[in-house]
C-alpha cells in the first residue's frame, strides 16, 4: 500500500458522544474508534489528530415529528458553524447512523470540504420509512447514500446495506474490536460468575429477568457478581433479592476496575436480548472467560464459535443447564476460555481493526487527493 500522510480526521457520533457522561457500549465503541483512528494508516509518520467536531446529539427515542424537526433545525446551525470553524481535515468518520439517530451533519460538511465521508455501523431499515420515524429514517438513508465507505460490524447489518447499496460505494467488514494490541491477563477462573450490563428498562432489563430465572433453576453452589448501574437498578435488585448474599452488586465500574473482576471470574453470564453485538463479550473472552449467552444474530459475530449457546426460544432452563455444566466442569471452562482468547487475538484486537479500516479507506483518500 502506497504511503499517505494525513493531518487529521473529523469524528462524529450522532447517537451518543464519546464524552457523554453515561457509560454504554455505544460510548465505549466511539472512544475505541477515536483511539484506533489516531494511529493512522500504515506509514503514517506521526499520530493523527482525531477531532470530535460536534457533540450535537441527534436522537429521537420516541418517534416524535416535532423533535425530529427541532433536531434538523439545530443540525443546520451546526453545519454552518463547522463550515466556518472546522480546521482543514482529510476525512470525516461518523459512527452509528440509523433511523433514530441519523447523521444530519457529516454528509453536508464533507461534501462542502470535498473530503471522503465514511460511516461505521450504519443500518438501513426500509420499514421505518413509514411511521413515526419516517423523516429521520429517510435522512438516515440519505446519509448512508452519501458515504464513500460504509463499515458493517455484523453480518446482520451487511444484508440490508448490500440490498440498498448506493451506486459504487464500498461496503467493508470491521469486526468489533478492543482498544489494545495484545491480550490482557487471563482469568484465574476461581471466582464467582460475572455479569456486566447497564440497568435500564427494555432489552437490558429483559436480560436481567432471564438471569434471575436462570439462577432459580440452578441446584448447585454458585455466586454472581453484577457490574452495572442505571435507572432500573431497583428493578434489578428486586429480581435478585430472592438469592440473598449469593449476589453481589459492584455498581458502575471503570474499565480498569472491571478488568480486575474479569481476572477472577469463573464465567461470564449475559443473555444478550437484542444486543447489536456487545463489547462486554469481547472483554470477557479476552480474559479467557467462557460466555453463557443466547444464540442471537449480532452475538454470533463476536462469540467464540467453539461455545454452545442456547436458542432464545429454549428459555432460561437451557441457559441454566449450560451454566450448571460449566460450573461443574473446570476443565471445560478452561478449554473454552483459551479458545475464546485465541478468537479475540485473531479477530478482535485493535491491530485487526486498524488493518480493516485503512485497507478500505486508503484507496478512497488517494483517489480524492488526485
Amino acid at each position: 500500500m502506497t504511503e499517505i500522510d494525513l493531518s487529521g480526521i473529523a469524528f462524529y457520533a450522532p447517537m451518543k458522544s464519546p464524552k457523554h457522561p453515561v457509560p454504554s457500549g455505544d460510548r465505549e465503541m466511539a472512544r475505541n474508534l477515536m483511539a484506533l483512528l489516531a494511529g493512522g494508516p500504515p506509514g503514517q509518520r506521526a499520530p493523527l489528530s482525531v477531532e470530535l467536531v460536534s457533540q450535537l446529539r441527534i436522537f429521537d427515542k420516541e418517534g416524535r415529528t416535532s423533535r425530529q424537526q427541532d433536531l434538523a433545525a439545530k443540525s443546520d446551525f451546526e453545519v454552518d458553524r463547522l463550515l466556518q470553524e472546522m480546521p482543514p481535515l482529510d476525512l470525516w468518520v461518523t459512527y452509528h447512523n440509523y433511523y433514530k439517530a441519523p447523521d444530519l451533519i457529516g454528509p453536508r460538511v464533507a461534501r462542502a470540504r470535498n473530503i471522503p465521508y465514511v460511516q461505521i455501523e450504519s443500518t438501513r431499515a426500509q420499514k421505518r420509512l413509514i411511521g413515526p420515524w419516517s423523516e429521520f429514517a429517510a435522512k438516515a438513508h440519505a446519509a448512508a447514500d452519501a458515504a464513500d465507505v460504509i463499515f458493517y460490524l455484523t453480518n446482520q447489518d451487511k444484508e440490508a446495506l448490500e440490498r440498498d447499496r448506493f451506486a459504487d460505494q464500498i461496503l467493508a467488514p470491521l469486526p468489533p474490536f478492543l482498544p489494545f494490541a495484545s491480550l490482557p491477563k487471563a482469568s484465574t477462573g476461581l471466582g464467582p460468575m460475572l455479569t456486566a450490563g447497564m440497568m435500564r428498562e427494555g432489552d437490558k432489563l429483559a436480560s436481567y429477568q432471564l438471569i434471575a430465572d436462570t439462577l432459580g433453576h440452578l441446584n448447585q453452589d454458585w455466586r454472581l457478581d453484577i457490574a452495572g448501574d442505571g435507572p432500573a437498578r431497583a428493578a434489578v435488585e428486586a429480581l435478585m433479592a430472592p438469592f440473598g448474599t449469593r449476589i453481589r452488586f459492584l455498581g458502575q465500574l471503570a474499565r480498569e476496575e472491571l478488568a480486575r473482576h474479569y481476572e477472577q471470574a469463573s464465567l461470564f453470564l449475559w443473555p444478550g436480548v437484542n444486543e447489536a453485538f456487545g463489547m462486554v463479550y469481547l472483554e470477557a473472552q479476552s480474559h479467557g472467560l467462557p460466555v453463557v449467552a443466547q444464540d442471537r444474530p449480532g452475538l454470533r459475530d463476536v462469540l467464540s464459535p467453539e461455545g454452545q449457546y442456547p436458542r432464545p426460544e429454549e428459555g432460561s432452563l437451557a441457559i441454566a443447564q449450560r451454566v450448571g455444566q460449566l460450573l461443574r466442569e473446570a476443565d471445560l471452562r478452561h478449554t473454552l476460555g483459551q479458545k475464546a482468547r485465541r478468537c479475540i487475538a485473531q479477530n478482535h484486537l485493535a491491530t485487526s481493526g486498524s488493518a480493516a479500516f485503512w485497507s478500505a479507506v486508503t484507496p478512497v483518500l488517494r483517489e480524492k487527493s488526485h
